[in-house]
């Protein structure tokens, strides 16, 4: 497995410069647009969102991959109707996604570029998973979780989400895929904002397929590590890991982290776990964590943290797929991991920023 973290970033004063420049011309807009113009270009871009996720799942960034083709060419290679992907091109098109060339021809850009399934970080399988019936029944149930507060899984699924996925293992898998792809994207902002190099073993708690640490051990050639998650997504880690070379220096291990987690480790990483789980189960897992760690090991907690200004953040996207999705999941601020932490044996240190929309929580135990 070769490393697929980016490894270019601006300055964090430089991003979040741009950060307020991008939602202060969007609030602008807003403001400078009649009101029921405005709600009718939000409301619209849900067709924009599934758009892209059609081209996701029709593969045409794939198909585009060795250079520029006609609608005649990528419907034939597509095996789809020439008509119907000609419109959805002139959409995608249209806000960058796409090119058409003077000629006719369509073309990647840098943002299409990102669709392709072999791309440097793709998020191919995470637009399939957005736009798939599966997850779009679930939004469209979204008043239903707002009146009740509850997950709507089992009303829809007979199941919880994670129940579901594991036992329908098409939905799993692609869902799987998908968190690799927000993982990835993860990675380099949280190796740039902090110094992993200061451990000696790290244990990264749910770490799924190992991306996080196959890109830190990658580093730190005298660190090791272990992967801990499900028997259903390490079975056949090892493979990966030696594969990567690290087949000495990083282990797999199966178990649930609300029994029990590897021993021995000088830093435990917990990255977009909490955020899946009720207070009452997050303070569950966290225990759990506690119960294995030294009195000299370091707790990292990597989240999108809930801002409590009135600007857009990722974050309030999540925490409403955690509310369609989650028995009890929600995003949290740092009053609330600061509280949870305490109550679970924990004193929080300190919070870094990253470039990317997430935060590390450094804790260590009380």
């Amino acid at each position: 497995m070769t490393s697929t973290a980016p490894k270019k970033l601006p300055p964090l004063p430089v991003l979040r410069a741009i950060e307020w420049v991008r939602d202060t011309l969007a609030g602008l807009h807003r403001v400078l647009v009649p009101g029921h113009i405005a709600l009718l270009e939000l409301q619209v871009a849900g067709f924009l969102s599934q758009a892209i996720s059609a081209a996701a799942e029709l593969g045409v960034a794939d198909a585009l991959a060795d250079g520029p083709r006609t609608a005649k060419q990528l419907a034939a290679a597509l095996e789809v109707d020439e008509e119907g992907l000609r419109r959805l091109l002139v959409l995608l098109v249209s806000y960058g996604i796409f090119d058409q060339r003077r000629d006719g021809r369509y073309a990647l850009t840098r943002i299409g570029d990102s669709l392709r399934s072999d791309a440097e970080v793709t998020l191919r399988d995470l637009c399939r998973f957005f736009g798939s019936p599966f997850h779009r029944n679930h939004w469209t149930h979204l008043s239903d979780a707002v009146r009740t507060g509850e997950a709507v899984g089992r009303d829809l699924d007979g199941a919880s989400f994670f129940e579901y996925a594991a036992e329908h293992r098409e939905i799993g898998e692609l869902f799987d895929n998908a968190m690799t792809s927000i993982s990835t994207l993860a990675i380099e902002p949280l190796l740039a904002a902090y110094d992993f190099g200061q451990f000696g073993t790290l244990v990264d708690v749910g770490g799924g397929r190992g991306s996080l640490l196959i890109e830190v051990l990658g580093r730190y050639p005298t660190a090791t590590g272990v992967v801990f998650d499900l028997p259903s997504v390490v079975d056949d880690l090892t493979a990966d890991l030696a594969a990567a070379g690290l087949a000495h220096r990083c282990a797999a291990q199966a178990g649930s982290f609300f029994e029990s987690v590897p021993q021995g480790g000088d830093v435990y990483l917990l990255k977009h776990i909490l955020h899946d789980w009720s207070d009452a189960s997050a303070e569950q897992i966290l225990r759990t964590v506690r119960a294995a760690m030294s009195p000299t090991a370091t707790l990292l907690v990597v989240e999108l943290v809930l801002p409590e200004h009135g600007r857009p953040h990722p974050a309030k996207f999540i925490d409403l797929e955690m509310l369609v999705n989650t028995e009890g999941g929600h995003e949290r601020t740092e009053v609330q991991f600061r509280d949870l932490l305490a109550r679970s044996g924990f004193t929080l240190v300190r919070t870094v920023q990253t470039a990317a929309p997430d935060r590390i929580l450094e804790a260590v135990a009380r």
